[in-house]
């Protein structure tokens, strides 16, 4: 037995290894004063320069620093063009046509032209579980010259821009054609971006500290800026990513001023945060987080349906969030598959969940699947508290019903690494990982690469179901909420039948900021730091 305390979860140490390579990089030329930069703090370190690569959301943090997208997401979550100037549709609603704006430019120099448009929406589209969706519905993508392209449909399908434009993980960000044409199983080694920053490689220290400098050469739209929409304009000189896991570390340095931002600091440390007439407290993502327990389809015991079905009874949500949340207002539970209080969330097949935590009939579900004894590898992140907490408490459960679990602890980059990972859990494999995606994603059944179901092509754990790829194909042509709704209820019935993952709680995660930062823009999965003003 243990005890999980939020003070002593949040104080874990972390084993820095980087496994960020060292890419080839503008370099930086003078170092900005203290009042033209600022320090952020976020949940986790940079895993990879590749946010293509991996679903990882720091990746996506740095990514949107130094990529730009065709189309960006508003704060009512209406898609809105980015690098494109112009855009059409065909009377048959068959074919698009986009134009990219005047100005855009790579930080080599060279323009931004349909070469490099093309195979970066191929290699995302290899990787994002709502691209996949919309390259089967997809002729023809071309180029018409060097700012011209088309999408050309098979089918009519009215979620490509929903799509080219959505915040989750990976986002549609546009490479360099030398980058973007890298096997999509591969990751990049250079950043050449396009975007509002650059990557200083100079002060770059991966592991410890990642230096953006505003891009002098990047062109922003004149509209205004909305979510990861309108014009980004940076109104500082330099963003430095820290890495500092220690969560009372972080706390300190934010009251003493030597950071700005602390993404995730603990609840039970807001109110003397909030007494800080220095510190201000943001909620910058309003339906917040929803913590995900990933199941592996490919070995036992979770390639059996009784024993995914079986995890149901064991994990009890409360119990999560009390351990890094406590009793507060920001965590709740989480019954639908859709997450609350998104248009889809609703209650069917959730009887697992009104009957409560049952030890007894989830061990007579796995002796139904076969279950042999045969260790269960559950992948521990240290480094972030509500994971950490999750997982010991996830193994404590899963040991009383008999099941042989075996924590492997590493910090958050290596769980990221190990679970792309397809070899037995014996061979360095995994058999379940935690982690959580963005309210808005998770409500959405296309745009959420974890809610595809196609097997081999599908997100880590690989769930295969063909009747939940019916019913999402059947909810993307629905014309009406109310349709959508109607297949939302049947796509959750199917889902918390066949079980591609189960969910430990629903959460906001309030933002400490320094009460002279000012600017920043809601936006569900990024953090952008355009508009963001200090001083």
């Amino acid at each position: 037995m243990f005890k999980i305390t939020r003070r002593g979860a949040l104080q874990g140490g972390l084993a820095v290894a980087a496994s960020v390579g060292a890419p080839a990089i503008v370099r930086g030329q003078t170092r900005p004063s203290a009042a033209r930069t600022i320090r952020a703090v976020f949940h986790g370190d940079v895993p990879t320069y590749d946010p293509i690569w991996t679903t990882a959301n720091m990746a996506a943090y740095a990514g949107g620093m130094v990529y730009d997208t065709l189309f960006g997401i508003d704060e009512q979550q209406n898609p809105k063009p980015q690098m494109v100037g112009k855009w059409g549709l065909s009377d048959d609603k068959l074919k698009y046509t986009f134009e990219l704006r005047d100005g855009l430019k790579w930080t080599d120099g060279t323009p931004v032209t349909t070469a490099d448009v093309l195979p970066s929406l191929k290699r995302w589209a290899a990787r994002d579980g709502g691209g996949q969706h919309m390259m089967l519905r997809v002729k023809d993508i071309a180029a018409k010259d060097e700012k011209t392209f088309t999408i050309e449909l098979k089918e009519k399908y009215g979620l490509v821009l929903d799509i080219l434009a959505k915040t989750s993980t990976p986002v549609c960000f546009i490479m360099r054609k030398k980058e973007a044409e890298t096997d999509p199983m591969q990751k990049i080694e250079q950043v050449v971006g396009s975007g509002p920053f650059k990557l200083n490689l100079d002060e770059t220290k991966p592991g410890t500290q990642y230096v953006y400098d505003r891009n002098p050469d990047y062109v922003p739209r004149s509209d205004a800026p909305s979510g990861i929409a309108g014009g980004k304009v940076v109104k500082v000189d330099r963003v430095i990513f820290v890495n500092m896991p220690d969560a009372q570390t972080a706390v300190a340095a934010v009251q003493a001023g030597e950071i700005d931002f602390y993404e995730i600091p603990p609840t039970d440390l807001l109110p003397q945060l909030e007494g800080d007439k220095n510190i201000k407290i943001q909620v910058l993502n309003p339906l917040g987080q929803v913590g995900q327990i990933r199941l592996n389809f490919l070995h036992p015991p979770f390639d059996n349906e009784k024993a995914r079905q079986a995890m149901l009874y064991i994990v009890k949500q409360s119990d999560y969030m009390k351990a890094t949340f406590g009793d507060s207002k920001y965590a709740k539970v989480c019954p639908s598959y859709f997450g609350m209080g998104t248009p889809m969330e609703n209650d069917a097949n959730t009887d697992w969940f009104k009957g409560g935590q049952n030890f007894a009939k989830a061990k007579e579900m796995f002796k139904e699947a076969g279950y042999d004894g045969r260790p269960i590898v559950l992948l521990q992140a240290t480094n972030i508290p509500y994971m950490n907490n999750s997982a010991m408490i996830l193994a404590q459960e899963m040991r009383q019903v008999g099941l042989n679990v075996q924590v492997e602890p590493m910090d958050w980059s290596n769980v990221v690494q190990r679970r792309a990972n397809k070899a037995a859990p014996n061979q360095g494999g995994w058999n379940i990982f935690i982690t959580s995606s963005g309210g808005n994603a998770i409500g959405n059944p296309i745009l959420l690469a974890a809610h595809a179901a196609t097997g081999d092509k599908a997100w880590f754990g690989w769930p295969s179901d063909a009747k939940q790829e019916e019913l999402r194909d059947k909810w993307a042509v629905a014309d009406t909420l109310e349709a959508r709704k109607a297949v939302g209820r049947e796509l959750q019935a199917n889902a918390w039948k066949f079980v591609p993952q189960l969910y430990y709680g629903q959460w906001v995660q309030p933002a400490a900021v320094r009460s002279n930062i000012n600017g920043l823009l809601p936006v569900a999965e990024i953090i952008p730091w355009w508009n963001v003003t200090k001083g």
